[in-house]
């Protein structure tokens, strides 16, 4: 009986089964070594911005008007409210009162000495008429500059009743409603400064591993976004208040958020040993992580269990593992 096709082909696909994992394991083969990670502690830090400023009143009088309410966004110089002074508008209408009858006196002085001067070169007059007439006439002509200059304060005066926010960022409080009476230099509504920090509260014990420099992370479910963000440390404050150190993180974005509001933030707290493969060495079956093993020229699959994402500059897709491999073993990619 002639034999099938299969069958005269088995022999042949028995040898390349067991030559192809060996030819793999020699091709691709990684020795499992510790080495020193970043051992990070869980603290708690709130969101504040580098400093609230009191947007203030120039002049005192009545607010007639209050242009923004708590979380509003303003911009540097923008109008915030009106402080209105019916004295002012009194004394705006007595000056050009004042300023008429100046102007008038002027007139009069400068017709006077026109005539005198006339009179004065046909010899009609003796010229110390002519002196009195100018003098008379700079006299009046400097009155009228005066309270033009003063009118121009009360102007002055009038326009800063606009009280004007001094930086750009977020309202945080209102201190005065609308009819509330206000003297110079009181604060109208307080504002957040746009530039939002992220103020950790680190323990005493881990204080001497926090440096300026130091990178932090935010789990995104912290965020509410699903995505993790990093930032940066730039100030560690040399005092320690209740067992705790203070740090100041710039991460980008926080202005979207509340002022005070508390997230987790990952800081630094030296270093440890660990076993870091890439991730692509670990397979998953039926919810059980697995490493391939190369152990008396075989390979085994071990369950192993994972750790968390350790990316670096040599192992972009880093994989901590907390059991199941030992220094020296032999790992061959799935």
């Amino acid at each position: 009986m002639t034999a099938r096709p299969i069958e005269l082909l088995r022999p042949l696909l028995v040898v390349l089964a067991a030559a192809l994992p060996a030819g793999l394991a020699a091709a691709e083969t990684l020795t499992v070594e510790q080495r020193s990670v970043a051992d990070e502690k869980a603290v708690f830090a709130t969101v504040e911005s580098i400093s609230v400023v009191p947007a203030r009143g120039r002049i005192g009088g009545t607010v007639v008007q209050l242009n923004v309410r708590e979380g509003d966004r303003v911009t540097r110089g923008q109008a915030i409210a009106s402080i209105g002074d019916e004295k002012l508008g009194l004394q705006m209408k007595a000056l050009d009162a004042q300023i008429e009858a100046l102007q008038a006196q002027a007139n009069q002085a400068q017709i006077d000495f026109t005539r005198i001067e006339g009179l004065v070169e046909r010899g009609t007059l003796p010229r110390v008429k002519l002196d009195e007439a100018r003098t008379a006439l700079n006299v009046a002509e400097n009155g009228l500059r005066a309270r033009t200059a003063e009118r121009a304060v009360v102007n002055q005066q009038l326009s800063e009743g606009q009280v004007l926010a001094p930086s750009d960022g977020r309202v945080l409080k209102k201190l005065v409603t609308v009819g509330s009476v206000v003297l110079p230099g009181d604060p109208v509504v307080t504002v957040a400064q746009q530039n939002f920090k992220l103020r950790l509260r680190v323990p005493e014990r881990h204080a001497r591993f926090l440096k300026t420099g130091d990178r932090i992370r935010i789990d995104g479910a912290e965020l509410g976004n699903g995505a993790s963000r990093s930032g940066v440390i730039d100030l560690v404050y040399p005092q320690i208040e209740e067992g705790r150190v203070i740090a100041d993180a710039t991460v980008e974005g926080l202005g979207e958020y509340f002022v005070g509001d508390r997230l987790r933030v990952w800081v630094s707290a030296g270093s440890r040993p660990a076993f870091v493969i890439p991730a692509s060495y670990v397979k998953t079956r039926f919810g059980i992580d697995y490493v391939r093993l190369v152990q008396a020229g075989r390979t085994i699959d071990v369950p192993v269990q994972r750790g968390r994402e350790l990316p670096g500059p040599s192992l972009p897709d880093g994989l901590e593992i907390l059991s199941g491999v030992r220094a020296g073993d032999q790992l061959v990619r799935p």
